[in-house]
Order: structure tokens, then sequence, then C-alpha cells
């Protein structure tokens, strides 16, 4: 199976993203949508609202996307949020990624594709709305950028026009993976693999994809602050990047030798489970919230070792240019002292908990 999530044509036309008020508005004014005027529509957007799989319409014809039914949070979402949100579906399944599926629906009443997936990390109504109604201006849950270059954490990188009507795709933006803005990092629901989050080129060079920004997406992101409620990132079997790296600094500071390679492979789980058993923690080779406030150590200026070196690393993430050596001088401290005025945190230079938390968790 292709990578790109497969939603037939009997899905594009049949799965809606709507609350029950929506339903009961829609009740209400007596709505009629596809099918020449039939009740019909009307009980499936019900049926969705309950979390039920949504049927044909009367006489075989199926319920289009409505931009009265989408159902967006009033209160605005931040790209912290949004993200934190994406990251539950990698664990969500006992420890691993919630399965792909276009006919299945999630615990939490979403469908497990991948516009089911967006949906969900944005609050829209369940089950979800599919790939093509979330690039439709009229469903007033994106708005299409004129750039890729324009992308910022949150934002979505749509297929929403592939011809055959058989292959369309939704991903969630992150971060860029390096300067030269040829790779970023997503959060996506694919075939086979499920919940992933990894390095993709979608929309970079000549293909399909089109950058949009959801309209509720507020600060957060693209060097505004972070949410208030931003929490630890969580770390597992396969995860990669600049957290896992200073996730291996910081176990082979509290004893458990590893090369800081950013890749989340056997020896590093083996090292967290250890670090896990060492602290009394539930050993599941995860590197969550709990795992994570025993891993940091608070540096400062005249502090050295592994601990700095992952300090250093993170605050190269938002472009300190830090040589990561260990030592924490001048220029971390002065490092340390922008990011923190940046994030409305405590300004002192120094990087406890609540520090490591921003550093590590508002990319």
């Amino acid at each position: 199976m292709s990578p790109r999530s497969r939603l037939t044509r009997r899905t594009q036309a049949g799965l809606l993203g709507i609350t029950a008020a929506g339903v009961a508005v829609a009740i209400a004014v007596g709505s009629s949508f596809a099918g020449g005027g039939s009740s019909e529509p009307v009980a499936v957007a019900a049926r969705q609202a309950a979390g039920q799989k949504p049927g044909p319409a009367a006489g075989g014809t199926h319920v289009t996307q409505v931009s009265a039914l989408s159902a967006l949070s009033t209160a605005t979402l931040s790209p912290d949020t949004m993200i934190n949100r994406a990251r539950t579906w990698l664990t969500a399944n006992n420890g691993g990624p919630v399965p792909y599926s276009m006919e299945r629906y999630w615990k939490d009443g979403y469908r497990q594709d991948c516009s089911g997936y967006v949906s969900m990390t944005l609050g829209l109504g369940k089950p979800g709305l599919n790939t093509v109604g979330l690039a439709d201006a009229r469903n007033g849950v994106t708005k299409r950028l004129s750039s890729v270059s324009q992308l910022r954490k949150g934002d979505l990188l749509i297929d929403h026009s592939t011809t055959d009507g058989d292959f369309r795709h939704v991903v969630i933006f992150e971060k860029w993976a390096n300067a030269s803005h040829s790779a970023y990092w997503a959060y996506e629901q694919r075939g086979t693999y499920g919940t992933t989050h990894r390095q993709l080129r979608y929309g970079i060079g000549s293909d399909n994809y089109d950058p949009f920004r959801p309209v509720k997406l507020g600060g957060g992101g693209g060097g505004q602050l972070p949410s208030p409620s931003v929490s630890w990132p969580v770390l597992t079997s396969g995860s990669r990047g600049a957290d896992v790296r200073s996730a291996q600094r910081l176990l082979t500071a509290g004893g458990h030798a590893l090369e800081a390679d950013g890749v989340f492979g056997p020896k590093t789980r083996s090292a967290v489970i250890a670090f896990q058993r060492s602290r009394s923690l539930v050993a599941d080779g995860v590197v969550g919230p709990k795992t994570w406030s025993k891993l940091i150590r608070t540096v400062r200026s005249g502090s050295s070792g592994q601990a700095v070196k992952a300090a250093q690393t993170q605050l190269n993430v938002y472009g300190h240019g830090l040589v990561v050596d260990g030592a924490f001088g001048a220029r971390t401290k002065a490092a340390t002292v922008a990011f923190q005025r940046n994030h409305s945190l405590q300004v002192d230079g120094v990087i406890g908990p609540e520090t490591w938390r921003a550093l590590l968790g508002t990319r």
C-alpha cells in the first residue's frame, strides 16, 4: 500500500466532521442536503456525531462536505497543544501507534485515517473531516498559504487534488529538519504503519501537496510564545532528532553511556529502562513526562558535562549556534537568557525544570 492514505470516492463523499450541536441546528431549520431533500443525510450526520459509521443516503447517494456542519473549536488553538495532541496517538495503542484504518474509529471517536487524525489534533467534530474537506475554504477550517516557506508548527500539507480520486493525504508540519528547508519533521497517520513522526519532503518538490494553516491556530509557533500548558515530548523506539540526542546525553550524565546519535534504537531503549528502574519509575522504555522530570539536571554558569551538552543541543534548535562542548560559559548563559526572555520564563540564565520543559516541548 502506498505510504499515502488511500481515500476512496465513497469515503471522500461520505465522511463528515460535525458536532451534535450542528446536527441539532440542521434539524431545527429543516435543512436538506444531497439526495433531493431526503432526511437521510441528517440521519447520517446524527450517526457520525454519535461516533458511529456514516452510511449511504437514500437512493445510493452520499452526503458531501457541508461547511455548516464542520466544527472547529471556538477557542484559539496553540500549535503546542496541537502537537501534543498529535503525539498522543504515537503511544495510545498500549504504548504503540494507533493503527491505520479508513473504516474504524479510535477510542476517542475519531476515524483512524490521516484526515481523522488531523481532525483530532484540531479538535474538530467526530469522526473528522476528510482530506478534501480540510482543504475546502468553505468549511472555514484552514486557509491556504502562498508558499511552503511560510510553514510553521501546526500547519498542514495536504494533497487534496490528486486527479484519480484514490490517493489523497494530509500531514502535520512540526519544524524544518535543516537550514536549507529541504525536509521537515511531521506527524502523520499512514497505511501499514499507523501514527508516525518522521522527516518528510511532501510539498517541497513538484507534487500535489499544498501548505495550509488552521484558521484557529494561535501563538506558540514561528517565534511566538509557547502555550502555558506545553508538555514534555514523548520519545519511543524509532524516534529521532535533537530531543533524542539530548535524552541520550542526559542518560549518559546519569551513568548510562550512549552515543548521542539522535536515533532511539535498542541500546537507547535498554538505557531508558535501566534508568527508569533505578528511579523506581515504570520501566516501559518510553521517555515521557515522569522520566524527563528525573532525567533532567539543572545547569548554570560553571556547569560542565553531558547535561550541558544536552542543553546546548536544545538551544541550537532555536538558532543560537553554540559549540556543543559541555561547558556552560558566557555564550551559553547569554543564549539561555535570550531563550527565557523570548518564552516568558524567569530570566535567570539557569536551565532548570521549566526552561528544560520549554526547550524540549515547544518546538
